[in-house]
């Protein structure tokens, strides 16, 4: 009734499902360890369909055992008939408490050994006592258990000897099968525990494998934060540049005005773009490559530095690899980034310095590609946060198989050289 009462407890919205069919056919002590509570602990011990079968199986077979020695009890001249009545009472007893032996297997099996010595007609339970204590209980109480039985064999045929046998052969006989039930019991024992620890171990890698997809997930949306800087800054940037040179001179002519606002508009027209991109990728099921409008490879990096003439900045493109649209898709995002980071660095903190943008490479050989530019003609503004977009630039860089390595230039300038490798 309170397991009842949990579970409806716990799902007032619905009805509650039943255990799964394959349940009934696990042992009790397995199936309640599957069958756990909303705080993880194990649910009520109750029997499965395979422990009814079992159990009745014990009984079936203690009842059995308990008639063939009830016989041989009393046609037994030398037993008194009262004896024998007792005896046959204490294994009727014994057999009906074979229902017990789940519940209370160590407190069955101990109370088997008086009874047991008392009554030959409850052997069968007794050696049943011994194989659930093996199975359910540690070697240290099947042990003493156990031994006292074996102990006790040899008063027990002193007491009572068997007229069809010898008293060597009943005690040799009697012995070696409560080793066998008890070394069968701790057999079972060990391949439950063997099973259980699979188990554990799959529900372990199962956690593990689904830690690794979320840290995967949080790195891809990492990623995805590094490309909002990285596609985003170089619109803002040239936004800046351009609504500055608006500010500052107002009286500049119509055509450099139009033509501002031109690049303004422009810009953020992409800006726009490529933050619905992003958008959708966030949205996306699968992070995949076909989200919205395709991203820039080295096929537009002519174009980049284009946009980055038109703002005014001075740049010098010497692209040495014949064809880019030979250059793998990711290969070429990524040094398209790395330009695009390059160019918006140097419009930061190199305003009116003349940058050089390199790219070489070939299949086999891999892609290089550097950014160069020269120290800057007056002083070097000030830019809160620098130093992100180059550490994702790294990272990207080490994701995608290649290197990346930034700093100061001999000169006095700054330098930004990556090789990315291209498969032939």
């Amino acid at each position: 009734m309170e397991a009842t009462q949990h579970q409806q407890t716990a799902d007032p919205a619905g009805p509650v499902a039943g255990p799964p069919p394959w349940r009934r056919w696990l042992p009790s002590s397995v199936a309640d360890d599957l069958d756990l509570d909303s705080d993880g602990r194990p649910g009520p011990r109750r029997r499965t369909a395979r422990d009814w079968i079992v159990d009745f199986s014990c009984f079936v077979v203690a009842v059995f055992c308990g008639l063939i020695l009830a016989e041989q009890v009393w046609d037994d001249p030398d037993t008194p008939r009262a004896l024998a009545m007792v005896d046959q009472v204490l294994g009727a007893l014994a057999c009906a408490g074979v229902w017990l032996r789940r519940r209370w297997p160590l407190g069955f099996a101990l109370a088997m050994v008086p009874v047991g010595f008392l009554s030959n007609t409850a052997g069968g339970a007794a050696m049943i006592a011994l194989f659930t204590l093996a199975v359910h209980r540690p070697l240290r109480a099947v042990a003493w258990v156990a031994g006292t039985d074996l102990v006790l064999v040899p008063v027990f045929f002193w007491l009572r000897p068997d007229p069809d046998s010898p008293w060597g052969v009943s005690v040799t006989f009697t012995l070696i099968a409560t080793v066998a039930v008890v070394g069968w019991g701790m057999f079972v024992r060990s391949r439950r525990q063997l099973l259980m620890s699979l188990r554990d171990r799959a529900v372990r890698a199962e956690n593990e494998a689904a830690l690794r997809a979320e840290n995967a997930q949080r790195l891809a949306r990492e990623a995805i934060a590094r490309e909002m800087h990285d596609v985003l800054a170089h619109r803002l940037t040239l936004l800046s540049v351009h609504a500055g040179a608006l500010e500052f001179r107002p009286g500049a002519p119509q055509e450099e005005i139009a033509r501002a606002a031109g690049v303004i508009r422009e810009s953020a027209h992409e800006a726009l773009q490529d933050l619905r991109e992003i958008i959708g990728v966030l949205r996306a099921a699968d992070h995949g490559e076909e989200s919205g409008r395709p991203q820039p490879t080295l096929v537009a990096l002519d174009t980049l530095v284009a946009e980055s003439r038109e703002a005014g900045m001075a740049v010098r493109l010497d692209n040495r690899v014949p064809d880019p649209k030979a250059v793998p898709a990711s290969t070429g995002r990524t040094a398209y980034r790395i330009a695009q980071e390059g160019l918006t660095n140097a419009r930061k903190h190199a305003p009116g310095a003349e940058v050089a943008v390199t790219v070489t490479g070939a299949p086999g050989e891999g892609l290089t590609i550097s950014v160069r530019n020269p120290p800057p003609p007056g002083a070097v503004p000030h830019v809160p946060g620098s130093g992100q977009g180059l550490i994702g630039l790294t990272e990207r860089a080490t994701l995608a198989g290649g290197r990346l390595d930034h700093g100061p230039a001999a000169d006095g300038g700054f330098l930004v050289h990556a090789w990315l490798p291209w498969s032939g």
